[in-house]
C-alpha cells in the first residue's frame, strides 16, 4: 500500500486536478462553434483513473461530468483496457452504453505515463444536430434508431491517425456539419490538453504520489457525504408527482414516485412506482442520466460549498454512498430499443422530489418546489442557399424559496447550470428576433415567509418559415410550497403571429417539428417556484418591495400576505400600515 500523502501535498495535487479540469472546460467552450457549447456551456470535462473513477471535474453542467464514468464503462464493452494505445481518441454517445443521451457526444483519450495506462481525459458536449428525425431535438419518435447517429465506442483516432471514413460519416450525417465538426475539434483539443496536463502532474509529483492523492481525495469526499447522511434519521421518505404527457399521448400523465431510504451513512433512491417506459423519446438512460441525477441531488443538498467551511473535492467519492434503483422497463430504466433522448424534465423532477421527500428532516437545507423542468427549444429552417440553420436554446425558470431567503428568479435551477445566449449574437447569425425576454408577470410566485422565485418569459419571432421542436413539462403539476408556503405556478406555451393576431393559440409543453411561418412568435412561460413558510410571517417591508417591483399586486398583498398599505406621496406611492396589517393578518390566521 502506498504511503499516505501529507496534507500540504494533498491540497496542492487537489488544486492542480481541479485546475486541469477547468482548463479542459475552458478550451472546449472557447474553441467551439455552436452557441449551445460556446455560450450556454452545455458541457463537462475531467480526468479519470483506469477504474473509471472521476478524479476531477470542470465547474459546468453537473449532468455531463457525472455521466462520464458511465460512458467509460460503456466504451469498455467495445474497447477493453488492454486495447488502448497512446494517441487513441474514442467517440461515444450510445444511450444504452452509459451515455447521458445521444446528442451528448463524449471524446475520450487515454493517459499513458512511462508506458503504462494510468487513466483517461474526457469530455462531453451537447451537439446541435446528429441527424435525428427532427432538427436539433427529438421527442415523438418510435425508437433509438430515430435519434440519429449512434456511436458506440468507436476510435476516431487510432494511435494518432484519424479515421477519415468515420470523420466523413459524421460530417455527412448532420444538418450543420460546420458546427458539429468544429465542436468535435474543440473536444479533441480539450482532451489532448487533459492528457498533457495529467502527464505533467505525474512527472512533477511522481505517479505514486498523484495516484495515492487521488485515492485519499476520493475517500475524503466519500467520508464527508457519509457524515452528512448519517445526520439524517434512518427511515423511508417518499414524495410523488407527475409529468404532463409523453409528447404523443395527450392527457395521459406519467407518475413519478421517489422513495429515499436512509440507512446509517448510506442512502438508496428507489424509483419504483414511477411510470413504465413510454413509446416516445421521453425516457431516461439509467446509467448516464437517472443515476447521475440522484448523485447530484445529495451532493447539492448536503455538500453545498457555500454552506461549508472547507470545500469538498468534486470526485467519485461523492457518488459512492448513493445507490439508485429503478425497475427495468420503467421510464427511468428503459429497455432498448426505446428512444431516450428527451430525458431532462424527468430527472429534474427526480431531484426536486428527493428534496421534497427529505424536507421534513432537513428543513434548513431543503427548498420549496422548484420549477424543476427544462425549456429546450430547437429552432431551425433552410436558407435560400439550401443549407440548414439550427439553433438550440435553453431557457431559465425559477427556484423554490429556502429557509432563509426567497427563491432566485429567472435562473437555471437544479441540474442545468447552463448560460443564456446573447440576443445580439442570435440576431446577427439567425433569422430570429427575440421580441420579449423578461420576468414573467401574468402570475405571482408562490407566497410564503420567503416567496418562490419568479419565472421567465421568452418570445422568439421567425423572420422566415421554419420549424420548432420544444421539450418541456409542468403545465399541470405546480411546484409545491412547504411548511405553510403556497404553491408556485405552472408553465405554458403560446404561439401567435404578428401579422395575424387571430392565429394566437396555446401549445403543449412538448411538441415535435412544428412548422412556423414568417412572423410566427413562439413564447415560453416558465413555472414559478413555491413558497417556504406561512405568508403571514413575511416581513411587510419585503411585501412592499415585491409590490413596488411588480412581482405581486396590492390586492395579492392584502388577500394572501395580509399586508395593508396607505397611499402616500413619497415617490413610491405606498407605505405599510402596521396596525391594519396586524389586524388583517389576525383575521386571515383565524380563517
Amino acid at each position: 500500500m502506498s504511503k499516505t500523502v501529507d496534507p500540504i501535498t494533498l491540497q496542492v495535487v487537489a488544486g492542480a486536478l481541479h485546475a486541469i479540469a477547468e482548463q479542459m472546460g475552458n478550451v472546449l467552450y472557447r474553441m467551439s462553434y455552436s452557441s449551445i457549447i460556446r455560450e450556454s456551456q452545455d458541457l463537462g470535462a475531467g480526468l479519470f483513473d483506469k477504474d473509471f473513477n472521476t478524479l476531477c471535474e470542470s465547474d459546468s453542467t453537473p449532468m455531463h461530468i457525472g455521466s462520464l464514468p458511465g460512458y467509460l464503462r460503456g466504451i469498455e464493452k467495445t474497447i477493453p483496457l488492454d486495447a488502448w494505445k497512446p494517441g487513441d481518441c474514442v467517440i461515444h454517445n450510445h444511450p444504452y452504453y452509459g451515455a447521458s443521451h445521444s446528442p451528448d457526444i463524449a471524446i475520450v483519450m487515454p493517459v499513458f505515463y512511462e508506458g503504462e495506462l494510468v487513466g483517461f481525459a474526457g469530455n462531453t458536449a451537447h451537439h446541435v444536430d446528429i441527424g435525428a428525425a427532427t432538427p436539433g431535438l427529438i421527442i415523438d419518435v418510435p425508437d433509438m434508431y430515430a435519434e440519429g447517429m449512434l456511436l458506440n465506442g468507436l476510435k476516431l483516432y487510432n494511435e494518432g491517425v484519424r479515421n477519415e471514413s468515420l470523420w466523413r460519416y459524421i460530417r455527412d450525417n448532420t444538418r450543420v456539419p460546420s458546427l458539429v465538426m468544429g465542436d468535435l475539434e474543440a473536444q479533441i483539443a480539450s482532451a489532448e490538453l487533459g492528457v498533457r496536463r495529467f502527464q505533467e502532474l505525474l512527472a512533477t509529483y511522481t505517479k505514486e504520489t498523484v495516484i495515492q492523492s487521488c485515492h485519499q481525495l476520493m475517500d475524503y469526499s466519500e467520508s464527508m457525504l457519509r457524515r452528512a447522511i448519517s445526520e439524517i434519521p434512518d427511515g423511508d421518505y417518499t414524495a410523488e408527482g407527475f409529468l404532463d404527457d409523453d409528447g404523443r399521448n395527450r392527457g395521459v400523465t406519467l407518475p413519478i414516485k421517489v422513495t429515499v431510504k436512509v440507512r446509517g451513512d448510506g442512502v438508496e433512491v428507489d424509483l419504483t412506482g414511477s411510470s413504465p417506459q413510454v413509446p416516445t423519446a421521453f425516457n431516461v438512460p439509467f446509467e448516464g442520466s437517472t443515476k447521475v441525477a440522484c448523485y447530484f441531488a445529495f451532493r447539492a443538498l448536503l455538500l453545498d460549498t457555500y454552506t461549508l467551511a472547507d470545500p469538498i473535492p468534486a470526485n467519485e467519492g461523492s457518488f459512492r454512498p448513493v445507490k439508485v434503483t429503478a425497475p427495468l422497463g420503467s421510464i427511468f430504466n428503459p429497455i432498448a430499443p426505446a428512444a431516450a433522448e428527451a430525458r431532462f424534465c424527468q430527472i429534474q423532477r427526480v431531484v426536486d422530489l428527493i428534496i421534497k421527500a427529505l424536507a421534513p428532516v432537513v428543513p434548513d437545507k431543503a427548498t420549496a418546489g422548484n420549477s424543476a423542468t427544462l425549456s429546450f427549444a430547437a429552432y431551425s429552417g433552410v436558407r435560400s442557399s439550401g443549407d440548414y440553420w439550427v439553433f438550440l436554446e435553453v431557457n431559465e425558470a425559477a427556484m423554490g424559496a429556502r429557509s432563509t431567503s426567497d427563491g432566485p428568479d429567472t435562473i437555471e435551477e437544479l441540474m442545468r447550470n447552463t448560460r443564456n445566449n446573447p440576443l445580439e449574437d442570435l440576431g446577427m447569425h439567425l433569422p430570429l428576433i427575440c421580441d420579449r425576454y423578461e420576468i414573467r408577470d401574468d402570475v405571482f410566485p408562490g407566497a410564503g415567509k420567503f416567496r418562490g422565485g419568479a419565472g421567465v418569459v421568452k418570445s422568439q419571432r421567425f423572420l422566415s418559415p421554419g420549424f420548432v421542436t420544444h421539450e418541456s413539462d409542468r403545465h399541470e403539476d405546480a411546484p409545491w410550497g412547504v411548511f405553510g408556503g403556497h404553491p408556485g405556478m405552472v408553465g405554458k406555451m403560446e404561439v401567435d403571429n404578428i401579422f395575424d393576431p387571430s392565429k394566437k393559440r396555446s401549445a403543449y409543453a412538448k411538441f415535435s417539428g412544428l412548422r412556423v411561418d414568417e412572423g410566427d412568435v413562439v413564447s415560453y412561460f416558465s413555472p414559478s417556484g413555491g413558497g417556504y413558510g406561512s405568508p403571514l410571517e413575511r416581513d411587510p417591508a419585503k411585501v412592499l418591495d415585491d409590490v413596488l417591483d411588480d412581482f405581486i399586486s396590492v390586492e395579492h398583498a392584502f388577500e394572501v400576505y395580509g399586508v395593508v398599505f396607505d397611499d402616500v406621496d413619497d415617490g413610491y406611492g405606498y407605505a405599510v400600515n402596521a396596525a391594519k396589517t396586524q389586524t388583517r393578518r389576525a383575521e386571515l390566521a383565524r380563517a
